[in-house]
């Protein structure tokens, strides 16, 4: 088939798989191209295994028409989060959705090469186990920190310099030699408002401000159904937003982030106004955020405390937003935000406090319902979105599969120069 044929195969084929039009009568009228066209371009993606039309819909008078469904199943995606002290991996669907998912301790301070070695073996144990003969089409990582907005490429063409060392050392490019596939990188307050947006409490809604309190304090903003990556992918770093209370000023984060937290909740266990963070210091050695999420929960009035400061803390900034974007949803999200109700009322009556009527009228403030699935989730989507973009779909889809695209063939290329170099680079050091 002429390659003139793309443009319309990729019309077709992104009506179908966003649900617009179900039937070739559907996509007709969709579309506005005449029947033998559709009919011609339905046979091409169906030979190139992208679309089935083996149900029956429902009859309205006539004879029953046949559906025109997305192969869901034709490939399959890798997903990971990689997070300060945990890494989870899972694999979905070319729709985005997730079918399974694993969580482990880890450390990010660990040298890149190790962390790369370990999320490459995870990746292949999920391939043998679950991938089921599926063809592996795209990797998609979400990373604590910001992915730069290139706007150059639709996938990863390098390593970007998201932690310190990694600019040095050719993690992306190890992904690609090894699973031969596109790989995409975002933020992990975007992949987790990704996540919200398309399987949590964003469904439904055109706009939401999304808040996940950690070490780090972030947002991520949805606005008309869409994820705001902003001039560089900067979006949401309110938790270097100047704070103050009573006694002192800071940054959000180091005014409410759970290190934070941690540290307040080891200041009234050492003094005594916490018994049972006081029992829990003598028993483990130390506290953490979620033992004062844990205090707070059992009525300890100091852990209360302390979180109540860090919500209104969080809630005064996040007010600020709302009464700028007037979101229909603001969800809160983090540990220590979802292990009990006290940040978050705190956050809520802050949020309302200062929000102006009309944009707290109808706005709802509520906790993730996703939990640790939100990252993996919202990285599949990131990778449906980027392999079907009309842009990224032109350049593949006449060969059936997303390998195909000239830009990841070039970088397979760079790499198979470079591989002497990256040899050399990747090496351990001699001991």
């Amino acid at each position: 088939m002429s390659e003139t044929a793309a443009p319309s195969l990729v019309e077709i084929l992104n009506l179908v798989r966003s649900g617009e039009a179900t039937t070739r009568q559907e996509i007709e009228r969709e579309s506005e191209l005449g029947r033998a066209v559709v009919a011609d371009r339905l046979g091409t993606l169906a030979d190139l295994g992208l679309i089935d039309e083996s149900e029956l819909g429902t009859a309205t008078g006539g004879r029953a028409p046949r559906l025109v469904r997305f192969a869901s199943d034709r490939g399959c995606i890798l997903v990971a989060t990689l997070d300060q002290t945990a890494i989870g991996v899972g694999i979905a669907d070319l729709g985005g959705k997730l079918l399974m998912e694993h969580h482990e301790d880890s450390d990010l301070t660990q040298p890149i090469g190790v962390i790369c070695d370990r999320l490459i073996a995870l990746f292949r144990w999920i391939l043998e186990r679950y991938a089921a003969g599926s063809e592996l089409w795209a990797i998609s990582i979400s990373v604590p920190g910001v992915v730069p907005d290139r706007g150059d490429s639709p996938f990863q063409l390098a390593t970007p310099a998201i932690l310190p060392g990694w600019e040095k050392f050719p993690f992306v490019e190890n992904l690609v030699s090894v699973f031969d596939a596109p790989v995409w990188m975002r933020s992990s307050v975007e992949t987790m408002t990704m996540g919200e947006l398309h399987a949590g409490a964003g469904i439904g809604h055109r706009t939401m401000l999304y808040v996940k309190v950690g070490k780090r304090i972030g947002a991520g903003l949805v606005t008309d159904g869409e994820l705001y990556r902003g001039a560089q992918g900067a979006v949401g770093l309110i938790g270097s937003v100047p704070v103050f209370n009573s006694e002192r000023s800071g940054t959000l984060e180091a005014m409410a982030g759970s290190d934070q937290v941690a540290r307040e909740g080891r200041a009234v266990a050492d003094n005594g106004t916490s018994p049972i963070l006081a029992e829990h210091l003598r028993r483990n050695g130390e506290v953490t955020a979620n033992d004062v999420a844990n205090a707070a929960h059992m009525g300890d009035g100091a852990a209360i405390d302390i979180l109540s400061q860090s919500g209104r803390l969080i809630g005064q900034v996040v007010a600020t937003i709302a009464n700028m974007l007037n979101p229909e949803i603001i969800v809160l999200s983090g540990s220590i935000g979802q292990s009990n109700d006290i940040l978050l009322a705190s956050a809520r009556e802050a949020i309302y406090g200062a929000s102006h009527p009309l944009v707290s009228r109808d706005l709802q403030i509520i906790r993730s319902q996703m939990g640790s699935s939100a990252g993996l989730v919202g990285s599949a989507i990131v990778a449906t979105e980027g392999l079907f973009a009309p842009a990224m779909l032109r350049d593949w889809i006449m060969a059936g599969k997303p390998q195909a695209h000239h830009l990841l063939q070039q970088m397979k290329d760079r790499i198979a120069r470079d591989a002497p170099s990256r040899a050399q680079l990747t090496r351990p050091p001699d001991t």
